[in-house]
């Protein structure tokens, strides 16, 4: 699954380690979530919506 965190992230001017530890996660999940390397879980998806106060579809991009 594509997604737009690394652009959301920058243009928020947040680090993948400021990130990482507001979601209480590891910086390298973060990285491997921008390069298309993880799918993050529901959970984690949710988490980054309500983080950037975005939709779901703003972050995640679904493609068959």
């Amino acid at each position: 699954m594509e997604n737009k965190l690394k652009d959301l992230r920058q243009k928020r001017q947040v680090s993948q380690n400021a990130l990482a530890e507001a979601l209480s996660v590891s910086r390298q999940t973060i990285n491997s979530i921008e390069n298309g390397k993880f799918d993050p879980s529901l959970t984690l998806a949710i988490k980054l919506t309500r983080f950037f106060e975005v939709s779901l579809d703003e972050i995640f991009i679904y493609k068959d």
